[in-house]
């Protein structure tokens, strides 16, 4: 919640008093309300025990690194963010699941010398490390898959024979993502609750989860949650070729991980469906 001490230190901030505060949502222990400046400036507060100066710091870095749409920032520290309100209206047609791959696209040719990023970042609430490696294969194996397979073994969210099959999928990696892409910048968390859509088009993408990765994670996330359709992966294949085997297996394979961020998140129905795509793979 916004406590009275958050109230005052946001004010003093933006040189206004919050006249109105009006919740809209909850998500990943943070809660998110409406909040109104001197009865005429509209924004949005996110709330949360900690971690929000990472989100401004990502935020920032796509609305200054890239031609991303995201919120301005207004005001952060580690328990808030105050951001940009953003109009939505009705979700995405044809046309704006076009202009979603040719935005997402954009993203892509924005490249790194090593895969990894500048420092850990966060996927939801969750830790991402993101040591600098110019190995794909490596960089996915180690700080994705291993490690929060290791973090969902140590919280008990998944059992050591699910972890055995993680760690012998592990060893077979290197040789099947031969051939992958150059680092290049990711959102890193596109499903449908981080996209802000207004009459059809893109309005806002949220709560970015960045690093340089081969940008086929990023394809694959948004394949497992049904993020967009058709309409966008044949639009992406044409700016940006998909190499071929990504929908046979790779997707599957990079889908271990947030399945895995969302075991720990969530539970266990999601550490079933883990043990489902390591079935594939056995």
């Amino acid at each position: 919640m916004i406590t009275p001490a958050l109230k005052l230190e946001v004010e003093k901030e933006l040189k206004g008093r919050i006249t109105t505060i009006a919740p809209l949502s909850a998500a990943n222990n943070a809660q998110i309300y409406r909040i109104v400046i001197d009865n005429k400036r509209v924004m949005v507060a996110k709330v949360a025990e900690r971690g929000l100066d990472t989100e401004a710091f990502m935020l920032h870095y796509l609305k200054t690194r890239s031609r991303l749409v995201v919120p301005s920032v207004f005001y952060s520290n580690e328990h808030i963010i105050v951001m940009e309100f953003v109009e939505t209206q009705y979700g995405l047609d044809d046309t704006g699941q076009r202009i979603a791959a040719d935005i997402l696209a954009d993203l892509h040719t924005i490249t790194a010398e090593n895969y990894g990023f500048e420092r850990d970042t966060l996927i939801g609430s969750l830790r991402q490390p993101n040591p600098q490696t110019k190995d794909w294969p490596a960089f996915f194996v180690e700080q994705r898959l291993l490690y929060m397979a290791r973090e969902a073994l140590k919280e008990t969210k998944i059992d050591a024979k699910t972890m055995k099959s993680i760690e012998k999928l592990a060893a077979r990696v290197p040789d099947m993502l031969k051939g992958y892409a150059k680092p290049s910048l990711i959102h890193g968390d596109v499903w449908g609750g981080n996209i802000l859509a207004c009459r059809g088009r893109i309005a806002a993408f949220l709560d970015p989860a960045i690093y340089y990765a081969d940008p086929e994670i990023e394809l694959a996330f948004i394949k497992l949650f049904s993020t967009f359709t058709d309409t966008f992966f044949n639009r992406y294949n044409d700016i940006r070729p998909i190499r071929a085997g990504f929908f046979e297996q790779r997707a599957d394979l990079y889908n271990l991980y947030p399945l895995l961020v969302h075991t720990r998140l969530f539970g266990a129905s999601y550490a079933r469906k883990v043990q489902r795509l390591l079935e594939k793979f056995a």
